[in-house]
């Protein structure tokens, strides 16, 4: 009595036969042939292949996604084997591997069209910003040029005395002021910065020797009351010279902040000032030669042109004159100011000190809120020097 049993998963049929024995076959077309006093093996032997046949088609549905990447094609050299397992498998591939396959390497191609559109249009933009720059660049480069060579034609006119330039008298001359009193308060500056340092040697001097006459007036019984008054002395004058000291660098220090900050601000002013007023002269000149020249169509628009950069130049250089003036006005007020500070300090301090008045000494420091720093505050701490 031959039985037909259909799977999805394993074609096989099962047939049983009073006359034959049981028959066990495969689509393979491999049959297995069992006794009729074998039924348990058979149906175990049943069992056993249908359990392999799901966990084959299971293991491959989880295996699926890692080969989506890669090309599907088929071994072309596959190893020859006797095993009856590898067989069922090679025969009952499922049909969606290949399907998954295919989409696979449609969403690669997809993919990988999606990547070559957006690098070439991020490519293209680049491109365009770089040229956007190098175009910029030489615009600047022409501006450039075209500016150096009006002022360089300007400057060596007025040079050879063929050119006019802008003159505002007054302003000249308290520019003219303005540096040949910076180059006096130079001169200030680098000469009280020589006295502080010969001032400081002689200090350090007068504390080596007081220390060195209380060394012998402790060696010397017959000598050691004469020894003492000096070293006595000798440190009364290094502790008055310290004070006097910290007066004096107070002093540089101010000065040196009147010249190389407060001047030099408004002498780069000046420079800018210097600089508008040529490139004003320039291009006036260039204008009053296009006016003299013919007035055809070409001429009227670089007259025009000409007219138009006159004016910005000539609005910039009243800017910067204006400026000017006014930084020379606050220059003015801020250097009596501290000029007069200055000098009072500095005179008291020094008169004091050659006076031997101490107190006095001290008391300008406490009227110009002068604090003086310890001996050894200019060393580094212990901490620092690890």
């Amino acid at each position: 009595m031959p039985f037909l049993l259909p799977f999805s998963l394993l074609s096989f049929s099962f047939s049983l036969s009073p006359c034959s024995s049981p028959t066990f076959s495969f689509a393979s077309r491999h049959s297995i042939h069992f006794t009729r006093a074998q039924p348990s093996i058979c149906f175990h032997f049943l069992k056993k292949r249908i359990i392999l046949r799901f966990s084959f088609v299971y293991n491959l549905t989880l295996k699926t996604p890692k080969y989506e990447s890669r090309p599907c094609t088929p071994s072309r050299n596959p190893a020859p084997t006797a095993d009856l397992r590898m067989k069922a498998r090679r025969s009952s591939v499922p049909p969606s591997t290949s399907f998954l396959c295919h989409l696979s390497s449609q969403s690669n191609e997809l993919q990988g069209s999606n990547m070559h559109h957006s690098s070439s249009s991020s490519s293209m933009t680049a491109e365009e910003a770089t040229r956007g720059v190098a175009v910029e660049k030489l615009e600047n480069m022409k501006k450039w040029s075209i500016n150096t060579y009006k002022c360089t034609k300007q400057m060596i006119s007025e040079r050879f005395g063929r050119g006019s330039r802008t003159v505002d008298l007054e302003l000249e001359a308290q520019i003219e002021v303005l540096r040949d009193t910076k180059r006096k308060y130079e001169t200030v500056l680098r000469l009280a910065k020589a006295l502080t340092n010969h001032f400081y040697n002689m200090v350090q001097t007068q504390h080596a020797l007081g220390d060195t006459f209380a060394d012998l007036s402790q060696k010397s019984p017959e000598l050691r009351d004469e020894f003492g008054y000096n070293a006595e002395t000798q440190k009364l004058l290094c502790k008055n010279g310290e004070t006097l000291l910290g007066a004096i660098n107070f002093f540089v220090s101010s000065i040196n902040t009147l010249v190389n900050k407060t001047m030099e601000d408004t002498l780069m002013t000046i420079k800018m000032y210097e600089n508008a007023r040529l490139e004003f002269d320039a291009y006036r000149s260039d204008l009053e030669e296009l006016s003299l020249g013919p007035r055809d169509a070409v001429a009227v628009a670089r007259i025009d042109a000409a007219q138009q950069q006159y004016q910005a130049q000539k609005d910039k250089y009243e800017r910067l004159r204006s400026d000017v003036i006014i930084k020379l006005k606050f220059l003015e007020e801020n250097k009596v100011k501290v000029m007069h500070k200055q000098l009072l300090l500095f005179h008291n301090a020094i008169s004091a000190y050659f006076a031997g008045n101490q107190q006095q000494l001290e008391q300008t420091l406490n009227q110009f809120n002068i604090k003086l720093r310890p001996p050894g505050a200019d060393k580094p701490s212990w901490l620092e020097e690890q």
